[in-house]
C-alpha cells in the first residue's frame, strides 16, 4: 500500500491484461457477523482484508468470537445464543458495515458495551436505527451528539408484539441491521414473527437483497413483501453453512471497467479480464455494468468474471437514477468527464452521509481537474472537459478510500496531465493495493518518470536514490548491483574478469538469475545481499562495467525497470546512456577525502580492517578507470544538475532533490 502523503499518478493511456479483485467489503462484514451469530464453525474464503473488516474481526475478538486468519480465509468460532463477553468497548473505525449490524445485534442480545469510531464515524447518522431499536425495547444511550455515535448499550426488556418502524429514506444498513439482528430474538416472537415496517422510500434496495440472500444462506429466509415489510418467522435460528466463498467486490469492479472504456491503443493492447465477479453477482453495483454499457464500453460477462474493452469514444453522456448503485455511481462521475455531453446522476442524496459528504467532495474535486459542475440535494450535473482543456490537479480524498480511486480516473485524460492523489493510503478500507494492481496493468501515455541519480563510487548513490524512490512511492533500480551481481557470477563459474571473457560474461549477465524482494537481492535462490557489499565485488563490477558487450547485455534489463508510477535509478550512465530522456538527472559527487571516510566507516562497521591511505587511492584508480573507459565514461548529462554532498545529511540531500522535482511538477 502506498503510506505517503500524496501519490502523483502519470498520464495513463489504457489498461490490457487480467485483474483479481479482493473480496466485497458488503458481503464480507456481513458474513463475518453472521458467521459469529452462529453455534459452531464457519470457513470464509476470500474474504477482503482491510480497515473495515480488520475492526470487524477485532469486535468479535473482543466479543469472544474465535477468529483464526491464513490469507484471505478466515475460520470463525460463532457465538451462538450470546457473546462470551458481557462488557466490551469497540472502536470500529469509520466502517458503516460494521457498526450498524453489530449496533442492532448486541442492542438485542444485551450486555454492556461502547461503540465508538474516528471523528468522521461520529458524524454519521445513526439515530434512526436507535429509535428503532428503542422502540423494540432496546437500550441505547448517546455518549456524544444525539443521533450519532458514540453509543452506549445496556441489557433490553423486548417487545415484538407490534411491527418494528425504521426509515429507509437514509441508509439502507440500518434496514440491514435490523433484519440481522433479530433472528437473534425470533425465539420471543408472537405467533406472526417479527416485522419490520419500512417508513418511506427505501434507498439502495440491492444492498438489502444481498443481506436478505446472505441470511437465507445461514438458514434465516424472511419473507418480503415489496420493499416495505419484512417478516421474520417465529423460530428463526442461525445455522453455520460451514463454508462460504465472498464474491470479489463488484464496486471496485467499476474502476476498472471505466479504465477499460477509457483505454485507447491498438486492439489487442487495451483487453481487460476483471476476475472474481461475473454478470450472476448477488451485489447490487454489478448494474455498474448496464449504466457503462449505456456510456459506450464494451463488456461482456464470462464465469466469475467480465472482459472489458473500448467501446464507444467519447463516450456517451447520460442521465441516470443512481439509487440502486450509489457507491459505484462515483465511478460515472469520473466517467461523465470524458462524454460528449453533460450527464446527470439523479437520486444520490445518500453520498452525504457516506465516508464523507460525497456530494459535495465530488464537485469540489471535479471542478479542480476543469469540469463545470452543478451540485444539487441530491443530484449532480457533469459538463464534460474538452480536450485541450484538462488541468493537472492535486485530488483531496477526505480520508475516502472511493474519492482516491475515482481520482486515479483522471490520469486517462487525452491532454496527458498527470493528477495527484493525496493520501493515497485511504483505500485501505476496502482495497489496500488497489493503486499497485492499477500500475500493474496500465500502460503510460508517455515515458515513465524517471530521476536518474548518478556519480563515482562512495558518493551516497544508492542511499538517497533508495530514499528518494521510498518517498515518492516509486521504483528503485540499483544499477551497481546488476554488475556486482556479474562479477559474483563470474567468480563462482570460474570466468576470468577479463576482456578476453568479454563474450561469456556478456552471456553470464543476460542470464542472471537474480530478483529483488524486500530490500534484499538474490542470485538463484541465494541472498548475496551483503556478498555485493564486499570491497572485492565493487572492484569486480568496474571491471565488467567497462565491458561493452556486457553492458548491452544489461541495458534492456535496466531499461525495463522503468515501471509505473516511477523509478529512481542511481548508477555511473543512467542519465547519459540508460535514461538520456529522463525529466531529471542528478550527478552526485564529494570530494575523496569525504568519500574515502565514509567507506572507511561502513567497512570498520562490518568489521573490515582498511585505511584511509589505501581507499582514497583504491577510489581515485576507480574515478580514473570510470572516466576512461571508451563504453559510457563517467561524466555528467549535459543537462545533469549537479549536488556536491560533501558537506551535507542523506536528509538534505533527499529534501533538494525533491525540491528540484517538485519545480518540473504542474501542480
Amino acid at each position: 500500500m502506498y503510506d505517503l502523503p500524496s501519490l502523483d499518478v502519470p498520464a495513463l493511456s489504457a489498461v490490457n491484461g487480467r485483474v483479481r479483485l479482493p473480496g466485497s467489503k458488503s458481503i464480507s462484514n456481513r458474513v463475518l457477523l453472521l458467521a459469529a451469530l452462529c453455534s459452531g464453525r464457519t470457513v470464509l474464503h476470500e474474504l477482503l482484508d482491510s480497515d473495515d473488516t480488520r475492526v470487524m474481526l477485532q469486535a468479535l475478538r473482543l466479543l469472544g468470537c474465535g477468529v483464526a486468519l491464513e490469507g484471505t480465509r478466515a475460520t470463525i468460532d460463532g457465538l451462538g445464543d450470546r457473546p462470551r463477553q458481557a462488557q466490551a468497548d469497540l472502536f470500529l473505525g469509520n466502517a458503516g458495515t460494521a457498526m450498524r449490524p453489530l449496533t442492532a445485534a448486541l442492542a438485542v442480545l444485551g450486555g454492556a458495551y461502547t461503540l465508538h469510531g474516528v471523528p468522521r464515524m461520529h458524524e454519521r447518522p445513526i439515530g434512526d436505527l436507535v429509535d428503532a431499536l428503542r422502540a423494540l425495547g432496546c437500550r441505547i444511550d448517546y455518549t456524544g451528539q444525539a443521533g450519532y455515535p458514540p453509543l452506549t448499550i445496556g441489557t433490553p426488556a423486548l417487545r415484538l408484539d407490534q411491527p418494528i418502524p425504521v426509515r429507509g429514506d437514509v441508509s439502507s444498513q440500518f434496514l440491514t441491521a435490523l433484519l440481522m439482528a433479530l433472528p437473534l430474538a425470533a425465539d420471543q416472537a408472537p405467533a406472526g414473527g417479527i416485522v419490520i415496517e419500512v417508513q418511506g422510500e427505501l434507498i439502495s434496495k440491492p444492498y438489502i437483497d444481498i443481506t436478505l440472500k446472505l441470511m437465507a444462506r445461514f438458514g434465516v429466509a424472511v419473507q418480503r413483501e415489496g420493499w416495505q415489510r419484512f417478516t421474520i418467522a417465529r423460530g428463526s435460528r442461525y445455522r453455520s453453512p460451514g463454508q462460504i466463498q465472498v464474491e470479489a467486490d463488484a464496486s471496485s469492479a467499476s474502476y476498472f471497467i471505466a479504465a477499460g472504456a477509457l483505454s485507447t491503443g491498438a486492439i489487442g493492447q487495451n483487453d481487460l479480464k476483471i476476475e472474481g465477479v461475473g454478470l450472476d453477482s448477488i451485489q447490487g453495483d454489478i448494474r455498474f455494468v448496464d449504466a457503462a454499457r449505456q456510456m459506450g464500453a464494451d463488456i461482456t460477462g464470462e464465469p466469475g468474471a467480465l472482459r472489458v474493452r473500448p467501446g464507444r469514444q467519447p463516450l456517451r453522456a447520460i442521465d441516470l437514477d443512481c439509487n440502486p448503485i450509489p457507491d459505484a455511481a462515483m465511478t460515472l462521475a469520473v466517467m461523465a468527464l470524458y462524454a460528449d455531453g453533460p450527464s446527470t446522476l439523479r437520486n444520490i442524496a445518500s453520498w452525504r452521509v457516506k465516508e464523507t459528504d460525497r456530494l459535495a467532495a465530488m464537485a469540489c474535486e471535479l471542478r479542480k481537474l476543469g469540469a463545470t459542475v452543478d451540485e444539487g440535494p441530491d443530484f449532480l450535473r457533469i459538463v464534460p472537459i474538452a480536450p485541450g482543456h484538462w488541468r493537472a490537479a492535486s485530488i483531496a480524498t477526505y480520508d475516502d478510500h472511493r474519492m482516491a480511486m475515482c481520482a486515479s480516473l483522471a490520469a486517462f485524460n487525452p491532454d496527458g496531465v498527470p493528477v495527484r492523489i493525496q493520501d493515497p493510503r485511504c483505500v485501505a478500507k476496502t482495497f489496500p493495493d488497489y493503486f499497485e494492481t492499477l500500475f500493474g496493468i496500465a500502460r503510460p501515455r508517455a515515458d515513465v518518470p524517471v530521476i536518474c541519480i548518478d556519480g563515482p563510487t562512495a558518493s551516497g548513490k544508492g542511499t538517497l536514490a533508495a530514499a528518494l524512490a521510498a518517498r515518492l512511492g516509486w521504483h528503485y533500480l540499483d544499477s551497481g548491483a546488476l554488475y556486482r551481481l556479474t562479477g559474483l557470477a563470474a567468480r563462482r563459474h570460474g570466468v576470468a574478469l577479463e576482456t578476453a571473457q568479454e563474450p561469456r560474461l556478456a552471456e553470464l549477465a543476460r542470464a542472471l538469475p537474480l530478483r529483488f524482494a524486500d530490500g534484499r537481492v538474490w542470485l538463484d535462490d541465494e541472498d548475496v545481499s551483503e556478498a555485493i557489499r564486499a570491497e572485492q565485488a565493487g572492484m569486480d563490477a568496474s571491471r565488467v562495467s567497462a565491458l561493452p558487450a556486457v553492458r548491452a547485455a544489461l541495458f534492456e534489463l535496466q531499461r525495463g525497470a522503468a515501471r509505473l508510477p516511477g523509478l529512481v535509478a542511481d548508477g555511473r550512465d543512467m542519465g547519459t546512456v540508460i535514461f538520456p530522456a529522463a525529466p531529471l538527472k542528478v550527478f552526485l559527487t564529494a570530494g575523496v577525502q569525504e568519500r574515502a571516510e565514509r567507506r572507511h566507516r561502513q567497512l570498520q562497521a562490518r568489521g573490515v580492517s582498511v585505511t584511509l591511505e589505501d581507499l582514497c587511492a583504491d577510489l581515485q584508480e576507480r574515478d580514473a578507470r570510470d572516466q576512461a573507459r571508451a563504453t559510457a565514461p563517467l561524466k555528467p548529462a549535459p543537462d545533469a544538475l549537479l549536488l556536491d554532498n560533501s558537506a551535507l545529511s542523506i536528509e538534505q540531500s533527499v529534501e533538494q532533490v525533491l525540491a528540484w522535482w517538485q519545480a518540473r511538477q504542474p501542480f
